[in-house]
């Protein structure tokens, strides 16, 4: 199974058990007034827009390049991530503030045992789901997929809080269910914040890391005719990067036998995963009695 249809099978699955668990999470809440299962029906709902989000972009970044789009639409991913971060923040506040008052105010919440049964209900269905999500996410390098398997694990942290609380009730101790809307309310925060820098960084082009860069310029050592790189350049293309440098070999070699490494290395770059494109610039150096002239030692 390929990248996009990966991808597209876990929002799939992650769309229908979402709108599962936010049908019984929502009756239940309203039902005993649990503030804490209330805030996470909405969490659900969120969830619901996150696999939703993940399935739309997923199909957009898997369209190849075109006239218009030269390096493909891969970023498309990371716009999607950031519309998903967005709203993860807004739900963030929204339940952050009905927490507060839920704890201010903590009457007329009722104990169920439907509360228990959905809390186990939940953390084994998300903990299946994020296990199958973020072992998709690691094989296929996937922003979109990880921020679902984040997701995922993060309601199994909070239902668990939320099955504590319902647990608490049964002795009385009934303000713990706003301690755990709140609790949710900021997780919910901080992971929205995480995926949006992430994406945020993408999107403007952020660099290379210095492990890939490395993995590129030892690719250029084992060529011996390499004298010298310069002007390394890498541009983010959805999950990988389109990278181009400038090589200096022996002027007295022929145009053909120069270009000829050149492209031998460009096709020894592209094989690296994390690698689009790769774009080789020949120039060439003066040699004197076998030592090169201008070469910047710092640079290899």
């Amino acid at each position: 199974m390929d990248r996009f249809q990966s991808t597209q099978r876990a929002s799939i699955l992650g769309i229908i058990g979402n709108i599962f668990l936010l049908i019984i999470k929502a009756i239940v809440g309203i039902i005993t007034k649990s503030q804490a299962m209330i805030a996470d029906a909405v969490n659900s709902a969120g969830d619901i827009f996150s696999s939703l989000m993940t399935f739309i972009g997923n199909k957009i970044a898997s369209k190849p390049k075109d006239d218009d789009h030269h390096l493909g639409h891969g970023k498309a991913e990371y716009i999607f991530s950031m519309l998903v971060s967005i709203s993860m923040i807004l739900v963030a506040f929204k339940l952050l503030d009905s927490s507060i008052r839920a704890l201010l105010n903590p009457e007329g919440y009722s104990f169920s045992w439907w509360l228990v049964i959905v809390c186990i209900g939940t953390i084994i269905i998300k903990l299946l789901l994020y296990v199958y999500t973020h072992t998709l996410a690691k094989k296929h390098n996937n922003i979109l997929l990880e921020a679902n398997a984040k997701d995922h694990i993060n309601d199994c942290v909070v239902t668990t809080f939320n099955l504590i609380a319902s647990l608490l009730s049964l002795i009385g101790i009934i303000w713990f269910d706003g301690i755990v809307g709140i609790g949710i309310s900021i997780w919910i925060l901080w992971t929205g914040i995480k995926i949006f820098l992430e994406s945020y960084n993408v999107l403007m082009d952020k660099a290379i890391s210095d492990e890939s860069k490395q993995k590129v310029l030892d690719i250029v050592k084992k060529h011996k005719e390499i004298k010298k790189v310069e002007h390394f350049n890498a541009t983010p293309v959805g999950y990988k990067y389109q990278i181009s440098l400038t090589i200096y070999i022996d002027g007295n070699l022929s145009t053909f036998e120069s270009h000829e490494i050149a492209n031998t290395l460009e096709k020894e770059i592209d094989e690296l995963e994390e690698i689009y494109l790769a774009v080789i610039h020949v120039n060439p150096i003066e040699i004197e009695k076998g030592n090169e002239i201008n070469k910047k030692d710092e640079t290899l």
